[in-house]
């Protein structure tokens, strides 16, 4: 006999037939939202800069019986970008991904007496210009469709400035701004778009700082669960915002950080 609850779950949560863009999917975050997203049924395109962690990130997904495609790419880099949306395209017979989430970022974040206009502009183009132009090549698409979803990655340094948040907090805080546009274009169309927002999370980005052991315990005391953040704390808030169980929430910012936000 089929259990009912099994069934019921699945039909709020299956991501069965549709397609995700997962950029930063080698590593993190990205890595690990994309991982929920394909168990949860879907096709996955992984896009990141490093093409052998991203390959090595795709060889382990197919290993697990996942549907997983890389697609080395830049996405600060004008024509890598460029052609990266091409490929998608291309791989999706023209009709575009069903799922995106923009993850890729660049951490730079000297001093503001020290913040170059390089570090500036190389921080802009891939923080928010990347989302942007992913969001047009395909939101309209998603749109024509009656359907999409829209993550994008945001940070704490998007509403509080603390660690040099220079052009990376400016930069978080355009993505914050820019979610709630594309919420606003395109939700009546059903793509609903909205932005995630880490606590201090164990990641490639952060090693420097959690490395010192003083500076994390620091982290960990602000939060109300007593730890810092882990990649996987963003597998379910993933499969949730790209699945039918969401249906109403967009343009909303989602803290997943233990509480860090709320001391």
């Amino acid at each position: 006999m089929a259990n009912p609850s099994a069934a019921y779950l699945t039909s709020l949560f299956s991501l069965a037939g549709r397609t995700a863009v997962v950029t930063g999917a080698s590593a993190g975050i990205g890595r690990a939202m994309a991982l929920s997203l394909a168990q949860a049924g879907a096709r996955l395109i992984l896009v990141a800069r490093r093409p052998e962690p991203l390959e090595e990130t795709a060889t382990s997904f197919r290993s697990a019986g996942l549907d997983a495609t890389p697609l080395p790419a830049d996405v600060s880099d004008t024509p890598s970008l460029s052609n990266a949306i091409e490929r998608i395209l291309s791989l999706t017979s023209g009709q575009g991904p069903d799922i995106l989430v923009n993850a890729a970022a660049v951490n730079l974040r000297p001093p503001m007496d020290d913040l170059t206009q390089e570090d500036w502009d190389a921080t802009i183009t891939a923080n928010l210009t990347a989302p942007y132009r992913l969001g047009q090549a395909f939101g309209p698409r998603m749109a024509a469709r009656r359907h999409g979803r829209i993550i994008n990655v945001v940070s704490q340094q998007a509403f509080r400035a603390y660690g040099n948040s220079g052009a990376y907090g400016a930069s978080k805080a355009g993505l914050v701004g820019l979610t709630r546009s594309q919420a606003e274009a395109w939700s009546r169309h059903g793509v609903l778009c909205n932005a995630v927002a880490p606590g201090v999370v164990h990641t490639a980005m952060t090693a420097h700082v959690l490395a010192d052991p003083d500076k994390s315990a620091v982290h960990e005391r602000r939060t109300m669960i007593g730890r810092n953040g882990r990649p996987d704390d963003f597998a379910g808030v993933a499969v949730w915002l790209a699945s039918r169980a969401n249906e109403a929430v967009t343009g909303q910012t989602i803290f997943v950080d233990g509480g860090y936000s709320a001391t």
